[in-house]
């Protein structure tokens, strides 16, 4: 009579505790007693079709609202903290996202975006990454009106083709010569408004333009980026940044009594060590005598007298080796004045080899007259009373090499001079390449956006959704350029936008540096025909990209 109601409050409690048992698995522990697993269902929640499009919408739009803040010569920088501690300041758009830890896969795209772009051009990732953000942005909106996610890939594939074409028509081409310089150093400050280099830009533009000048073939429009090399090192200013036509590498001569410059130099360039030889197998000496010691000492150092002969028979006067060499080699090579440099990397030894027309020599029977490197001065570059010094190689057989040292009071300012230098070699570049330019400051964006949403009024259908919505993304560059100077986004756009249609003057844009006027020409503001076609397209095919994607699947794994 007892056992009834505490059988029913044992049931009701269960009742009240008792889990979802719908996806449950029923299991027995070693000793045989069963037990019940429920798998967790938070993880196997999935979204699928319009709402899984709309979160990966949601996801890129954070990333691009990151780095929004970034654009134009008013941008501001952030602060990148590695796991390791070490500090990066940029506002380099492919910088910022490439040491981002991004976690969600379809955010991870945009990343890969300001990658191609970067790689491709060279300038222009964060503007491309706002573009694309912009374009989601606007899908998302016509999303929830009821349009089908691929109706607006297909309407901005369209208008984006409008945009292109607009842009070749209000393209300028400019006169691109090696004895003409002023358009190329327009384009290089340009570049580098932006960047920590503002304060030195009119050094930095002149140096970028002389160097792609120095490595350009202007009959083929082809500029070699192998023959550039930009070397960094702390210590200074950056107006203490120079160009040098040649090589710099980052050794010194192997013994401090050598000379610290040599005039007519012919390089052997060698890949062997200077060692005896050693067979092929595992091997074991034993010396038991002091006669045996002897022998083994004079064998090495006849070895090493005949590498010292066979360089000087083939006409060297200075040693460049990938490898060491022990004290005794060195202490040889000094007595024989022979200068030698030692732990040369593999790049630098290609690039040197690339220089002076030399050949990489694996062996020292290979070794002969014309396979040496020639330069006319080779000298050790002292920094103020450190210990450091660098070897300049200059005059060389290959006068297209070029090497940029920059400098800096810190490995920090180094490294974004060195990016900020990166930029604006490849924009000369994309000139020497392609002389035609549009106007900067948004005023590209503003008339493409004048473009396609004339165009939509010509679309029949949804088509006329996309084409204003392309263009309503156009506007979110010029936005952006004029809330980071500090103007009013709004009002700026409006009165831009009716100037340019009432003036017909393509070339009126953001005046972010208040210099009086929105006409970018006079600014001296462009920017390469095909680094801004090229946004419009990666930003494009990555939306699309992203409309058609209606869920994740994480191989092995429950969740996405």
């Amino acid at each position: 009579m007892q056992a009834a109601p505490a059988q029913q409050g044992g049931q009701g409690q269960g009742r009240m505790a008792m889990p979802d048992m719908s996806n449950a698995i029923m299991a027995q522990d070693e000793m045989g007693r069963p037990f019940i697993i429920v798998r967790d269902q938070g993880k196997k929640k999935r979204t699928h079709g319009v709402e899984a499009t709309k979160n990966h919408i949601l996801a890129a739009k954070t990333v691009a609202n990151i780095i929004r803040t970034s654009l134009g010569p008013r941008g501001l920088d952030k602060i990148l903290i590695s796991p390791d501690g070490n500090i990066t300041v940029t506002n380099d758009g492919a910088t910022i996202l490439g040491q981002m830890e991004v976690e969600n896969q379809v955010a991870k795209l945009l990343v890969e975006l300001s990658k191609s772009q970067d790689n491709e051009i060279g300038d222009g990732t964060t503007g491309v990454v706002v573009l694309a953000g912009a374009l989601l942005e606007q899908a998302s909106e016509l999303i929830d009106k009821g349009i089908h996610p691929i109706k607006i890939a297909n309407g901005f594939d369209q208008a984006c083709k409008v945009a292109v074409e607009h842009l070749d028509t209000v393209s300028e081409a400019i006169p691109v010569s090696k004895d003409d310089k002023t358009n190329l150093l327009k384009a290089a400050r340009t570049s580098l408004g932006s960047k920590i280099v503002s304060k030195a830009h009119e050094k930095f533009a002149n140096i970028a333009v002389d160097a792609v000048l120095s490595v350009a073939d202007m009959d083929r429009k082809d500029v070699d980026f192998e023959l550039i090399k930009v070397d960094g090192k702390n210590g200074g200013s950056l107006e203490d940044t120079s160009l040098v036509r040649g090589v710099i590498l980052d050794k010194d001569m192997s013994h401090p009594q050598m000379p610290r410059e040599i005039r007519d130099a012919r390089i052997a360039i060698l890949t062997c060590p200077f060692e005896p030889p050693k067979p092929k197998t595992k091997h074991k000496l034993d010396i038991s005598s002091v006669d045996e010691f002897r022998k083994l000492q004079t064998y090495e150092q006849t070895k090493f007298q005949e590498m010292i002969d066979s360089v000087k028979d083939a006409g060297a006067n200075l040693v460049i080796c990938q490898w060491g060499f022990d004290d005794e080699a060195n202490h040889l090579l000094m007595q024989n004045q022979l200068p030698a440099v030692r732990w040369v990397g593999g790049p630098e030894i290609e690039l040197l080899a690339m220089a002076t027309q030399g050949r990489i020599v694996p062996r020292f029977e290979d070794l002969s007259t014309a396979k040496l490197g020639s330069a006319g001065s080779i000298r050790e570059l002292d920094f103020g009373t450190t210990r450091d010094r660098m070897l300049v190689v200059e005059e060389c057989a290959n006068p297209k090499a070029v090497t940029v040292l920059v400098r800096g009071s810190n490995h920090m300012i180094v490294e974004e001079a060195k990016r900020a230098l990166h930029d604006s070699l490849c924009v000369v570049r994309n000139l020497v390449t392609d002389n035609r330019v549009v106007y900067g400051g948004g005023a590209a964006e503003i008339t493409c956006s004048n473009a396609v949403a004339e165009a939509a009024d010509h679309q029949k259908g949804i088509d006329q959704y996309a084409f204003r919505a392309f263009a309503s993304a156009l506007d979110a560059i010029p936005m952006a350029l004029a809330e980071n100077s500090g103007l009013a986004p709004i009002e700026t756009l409006a009165s831009i936008k009716s100037r340019q249609v009432n003036e017909h003057n393509s070339r009126l844009g953001v005046d972010c540096l208040n210099t009086g006027t929105n006409d970018m020409r006079e600014n001296f503001v462009i920017d390469p025909l095909i680094g801004k076609r090229q946004q419009l397209l990666l930003a494009t095919q990555l939306t699309r990209m992203i409309l058609k994607i209606n869920d994740v699947i994480v191989n092995g794994t429950d969740e996405y």
